[in-house]
């Protein structure tokens, strides 16, 4: 009887435990590989939270998802770096516009550069790569990006790692990165 028990449990935990699973993009991505196109829509597909960390915060497209998102009563959480965005017209223009349509920004200046690009969507889906959120990385350098799903051992420590990044940082300010 014990036997059957445990071999009906694992059954039952096997059927409702997902998989996970990788999907790829990079910047030049066709056939549906496309790193902004996948970047877009896991913006588009959160529901409750989105938690990004920024090495450079520029590209009007994931600015205005973003907004969206905050507007649509998700929580969006960025952390960006101080040097990379300090005076740089893109960037003085897009911070500004993400907070005013509701996302909570950072600037973190505790190390030489904060050089992460990670996004968490709803504390289960993973991105991360050299895809910086940037104009120029959408079309002009080669960059790549990993979407890992059903991984949440992982997903908790890139979180633990969110929590200190935000820590460090300082709410954003007018005048912050000028």
């Amino acid at each position: 009887m014990l036997k059957v028990l445990c071999g009906l449990l694992f059954c039952i935990s096997s059927a409702t435990a997902a998989s996970p699973s990788v999907e790829v993009g990079f910047s030049s991505g066709k056939d549906g590989h496309s790193a902004q196109t996948r970047v877009l829509r896991l913006i588009n597909s959160a529901h409750k939270s989105i938690e990004m960390m920024a090495y450079e915060f520029k590209a009007p497209d994931i600015v205005a998802a973003l907004g969206k998102a905050a507007e649509r009563g998700v929580k969006v959480s960025v952390v960006i770096d101080h040097r990379a965005n300090r005076a740089n017209r893109l960037a003085l223009v897009a911070v500004p516009d993400a907070i005013s349509h509701g996302v909570a920004i950072r600037v973190d200046s505790h190390y030489h550069i904060q050089h992460d690009k990670v996004m968490i969507i709803d504390g289960r889906i993973l991105e991360t790569g050299s895809f910086n959120y940037t104009p120029t990385a959408e079309k002009a350098n080669s960059e790549n990006i990993l979407v890992l799903r059903h991984v949440p051992r992982v997903i908790k420590l890139y979180q633990e790692h969110f929590e200190t990044r935000w820590k460090y940082g300082v709410p954003y300010q007018k005048g912050d990165l000028v």
